[in-house]
């Protein structure tokens, strides 16, 4: 017996004695913060790390010295500065808040069209960036890299993997459309009862949501593929000198690292080499920091307790009028609120309001003295508070939000409402409503034991599967290959 457990030790300390090394695309924003976290995890399970990354990131500090004694930063030069790019991902965030709801459909194609070349414009001059860099070609193949790991947000990694020969592992929380899991993954999605995200239907539809749903997976299809012809394909054929297309190869992914799972999902066909992952990023609350006197402030909120409140890391103000509303409304609640804030302090501001420019999210909505979570909807957020079984106030923004509260409200933990027609009076009572009526936290409790009863955590699960990619030099045998 005593032998027996030294020999399972000894296969245990081998394992994770495995050091590989990962060439690691980024994406921005939110989409950095769920690719850290794997690469985290990587870096404490003794692998290397590179992280290749555009000297105009607005993401992806490359000059901190604590992240620069974890990973090693590859950084090349792009013609275009960080300022350009966030301001441009600012307009669209302004427009999708407080003007799209009020523009004519031709206004909103007209604004979307723009957008999309224009980022898909910054995406073809970082292309060109790294794959017409020849010295930093050499470098990436003699680095000796054993996988790649990316967010299709950073265009081109797809690309640079094939031509290094590398296994592929993609992180993706969905495409609009799901045409990048249809068309390059090869993943089902019949539209009677797989909604086309982000529209914000159940897998219950009418016969008018089922002819939408078709309409939208047709249109999206289409539109996507006429772009990716008119602009990727041809760059996809220059370097690999030889026809091809952008889905042809970011279709040749080992691993699909889906960020969603199913107890926020509703059911669908899937595929082997497709990991939902959904909630990796989450974690046992830490304590508060002494900063600022917050656990004080907490403390302060005796039996009523607290409401978290932030908009995520693209929303960095509110116009006036819109927080006047948020102030208000927080000023008449029992509860103390955590708002994560920048700008001029509204002038209804209360007491029991306290503005920060940061918030450790995940620590306070683990405390035992939170109540509510009031936020725009995204998936980072809705899944630490589905892991703490904190009920929310949701307040979609743009893009995947409204989908994401909309299969929240049918679950019961939470309540919806309407960013440009939101009333002080609506949002306290959406409030006191998840607060006080036991259903919400009851219902909350029981999805949050659901999510966390895993054979592994969301992050294990993610980590082992690019172990299993590094180790096997690809995962052919789960991933389905397009015949040729």
């Amino acid at each position: 017996m005593k032998t027996c457990s030294v020999f399972l030790v000894l296969l245990c300390v081998s394992t994770s004695a495995f050091g590989g090394h990962v060439l690691v695309f980024p994406g921005e924003y939110s989409h950095w913060l769920n690719i850290r976290t794997i690469v985290d995890e990587l870096v404490r399970r003794n692998h290397s790390v590179t992280l290749l990354v555009a000297d105009a990131s607005p993401s992806v500090n490359y000059n901190n010295s604590l992240d620069a004694a974890k990973f090693n930063f590859l950084v090349y030069k792009v013609p275009f500065s960080r300022s350009e790019f966030h301001q441009l991902t600012e307009n669209l965030v302004h427009f999708s808040m407080y003007e799209y709801h009020a523009a004519s459909y031709l206004e909103r194609f007209r604004k979307m069209h723009a957008w999309t070349q224009a980022f898909l414009g910054y995406g073809l001059k970082q292309c060109e960036s790294m794959l017409r860099n020849k010295q930093l070609m050499a470098t990436l193949r003699d680095a000796a890299f054993h996988a790649v790991l990316l967010d299709p947000m950073a265009m081109c990694g797809d690309l640079v993997a094939d031509v290094l020969g590398l296994p592929l592992i993609i992180s993706l929380r969905f495409s609009f459309g799901a045409v990048l899991e249809r068309h390059c993954g090869h993943v089902p999605a019949p539209p009677s009862y797989v909604p086309p995200p982000p529209l914000p239907y159940s897998d219950r539809m009418s016969f008018t949501e089922r002819l939408v749903s078709v309409l939208t997976y047709a249109f999206t299809s289409a539109v996507t593929k006429l772009v990716w012809s008119w602009t990727l394909d041809g760059f996809y054929s220059e370097i690999k000198g030889s026809p091809s297309t952008m889905c042809e190869t970011l279709g040749r992914a080992d691993i699909w690292l889906m960020r969603n799972f199913w107890d926020m999902e509703t059911p669908r066909p899937t595929l082997p080499n497709f990991k939902h992952v959904g909630g990796l990023h989450c974690k046992p609350a830490a304590p508060l920091p002494e900063a600022r006197d917050l656990e004080a402030f907490v403390q302060s909120s005796g039996e009523a307790g607290v409401v978290v409140v932030t908009f995520g890391s693209m929303v960095t103000n509110l116009t006036s009028e819109r927080a006047e509303v948020f102030a208000a409304a927080f000023g008449r609640l029992p509860q103390k609120v955590v708002w994560r804030y920048r700008g001029e302090p509204p002038k209804a501001l209360s007491a029991n309001t306290k503005l920060l420019k940061w918030i450790p999210q995940n620590d306070l909505l683990g405390h035992p003295k939170t109540r509510a979570f009031v936020t725009h909807g995204g998936a980072n957020g809705l899944y630490e508070a589905l892991f703490h079984a904190v009920p929310l106030v949701g307040i979609p923004l743009f893009g995947d939000q409204p989908d994401n509260l909309a299969r929240l409200v049918r679950l019961g933990i939470a309540v919806s409402l309407d960013f440009n027609h939101l009333t002080s009076d609506q949002l306290t009572e959406a409030l006191d409503t998840v607060i006080t009526q036991g259903s919400y936290r009851a219902s909350m409790r029981r999805l949050s034991r659901i999510h966390r009863d895993q054979p592994a955590t969301p992050l294990d699960t993610a980590v082992y599967w690019v172990e299993f990619v590094m180790r096997h030099g690809g995962a052919n045998t789960c991933a389905r290959r397009p015949t040729t």
